[in-house]
């Protein structure tokens, strides 16, 4: 290889910006900051939810922020059809691969995420075709999760499709997994351990801090006298979110909690309209809102809830969580407590955890656990102010690159101490300039 030129490192996902979706947002925060030592390359497709103001959903080549997207023709029928679902992934999956097919030049390196979850086997492909290294790079893990969520029934499909992407994961030079148990779910599925390497998601805290006192946002939304009670991201399917308004219902008589769900996503309404029907006047629902406003946003709960289903521990870490450390906010989370999540929220003493099991008892502990933080602030207070030491400490933005970027110098051949030598990423050929959203993750 020239090392006197930047490795081309290709990434392949669906999600990137302007997608708000959060392995896009996470997917172009990692390309932007690689691109000052990488020449970055990503394959994806047309965006599913953005609030830019400019058509970016166009296929075709542009360079943004130093990386080069090329953007696929794909379907883009509506979530809620599952055959629709279906085609999406599979009319992205053909175009991204005939995208590989005759690369000049070609990559020294592919990495591939779980946008679709079929990706892991094109990486395979492509580590064949090229010669190259591949990095199957897991922001949640397949045939599992599907099974999790009732999506899916185990049986033989599943099992073919878990020997595929286990097989491609075997020949990949690294499995790059988020936390500890989703690095167990693999071995266990029979992912040698040697390949698997654990970088967590992150938080930008220099764009996400506190601002706990004269916060724009609680004095937007008439909170400046309320404890605020916040789920802000996805509310997808992964999510235990019903116990939420459980606790909402349970503490009408406190005029001063107030809870808020902020974010997008499949429960949405469902969720709306079931506090409608019990007549929660404390709850409220908005949007997402705007990458700018986050820390605000962000920092005007008094405890954020993070939450997952008990049945998809080791399929995926949520990566809200980041975002709510970098806040400076206690974190309630809804989750078994032997999982990674609970265990960082104990150990590092940074919030309260609810263990769904006994579903039974849960709501008992949920209103306990709110109304004793609630009348307790400044115990919350310190708890969120230790997240924030721990985000800076070990989940801010440039650590987790700059592991990303070890694992491609190894895998490229570069040991770290060897300085690369590179062209300048020409600003004037970046099309669009542009401000990608952070900690609106799952």
């Amino acid at each position: 290889m020239n090392r006197s030129k930047k490795l081309r490192v290709l990434f392949i996902n669906r999600s990137y910006w302007p997608d708000t979706e959060a392995t896009g947002q996470l997917l172009t925060a990692l390309c932007e900051d690689l691109a000052s030592e990488f020449e970055v390359e990503v394959i994806s497709g047309r965006p599913n939810h953005t609030k830019e103001r400019f058509r970016a959903s166009t296929v075709g080549i542009i360079r943004c922020k130093g990386v080069t997207i090329q953007r696929v023709l794909h379907t883009r029928f509506p979530k809620s059809s599952s055959i629709g679902r279906i085609l999406n992934l599979i009319t992205f999956t053909v175009s991204a691969f005939l995208a590989t097919l005759w690369r000049n030049p070609r990559p020294d390196i592919v990495v591939t995420e779980t946008d679709p979850f079929f990706l892991p086997l094109l990486g395979r492909f492509i580590q064949w075709r090229y010669r190259i290294p591949f990095i199957a790079y897991l922001q949640d893990i397949y045939p599992d999760i599907a099974v999790a969520l009732g999506k899916a029934k185990e049986g033989r499909l599943t099992r073919t499709l878990r020997h595929l992407l286990v097989s491609s994961y075997n020949k990949a030079d690294r499995v790059v997994v988020l936390c500890h148990d989703m690095k167990k779910r693999c071995i266990k599925n029979g992912v040698q351990e040697q390949r698997i390497e654990i970088i967590p998601n992150w938080a930008d805290c220099k764009q996400v801090y506190p601002i706990k006192d004269e916060n724009l946002f609680r004095k937007q939304h008439g909170l400046e006298d309320k404890f605020v009670v916040m789920y802000s991201g996805n509310l997808g399917m992964a999510h235990l979110l019903d116990p939420i308004l459980d606790a909402a219902k349970a503490l009408e008589s406190h005029p001063d909690i107030v809870f808020l769900f902020i974010g997008e996503g499949v429960q949405k309404e469902r969720l709306r309209k079931l506090a409608e029907d019990r007549g929660l006047h404390n709850v409220r629902f908005l949007g997402y809102q705007p990458e700018e406003f986050l820390k605000q946003s962000l920092s005007a709960a008094d405890i954020q809830i993070v939450s997952m289903l008990p049945e998809v521990k080791g399929c995926l870490m949520p990566s809200k969580l980041y975002g709510v450390l970098a806040s400076g906010t206690a974190v309630l989370s809804i989750s078994p407590r032997d999982s990674d999540l609970s265990q960082l929220i104990m150990s590092e003493d940074v919030g309260l955890v609810c263990d769904p099991h006994p579903p039974e008892t849960l709501n008992k502990r949920m209103i306990e656990t709110i109304h004793g933080m609630a009348t307790n602030p400044d115990f919350t207070r310190q708890q969120g102010m230790r997240g924030r030491k721990l985000c800076l400490e070990r989940f801010d933005r440039h650590q987790q690159v700059a592991r990303f970027a070890e694992i491609l110098r190894e895998a490229g051949g570069i040991s770290s101490q060897e300085p690369i030598h590179s062209t300048t990423a020409g600003s004037s050929a970046e099309s669009i300039r542009h401000q990608p959203v952070f900690a609106q993750g799952e």
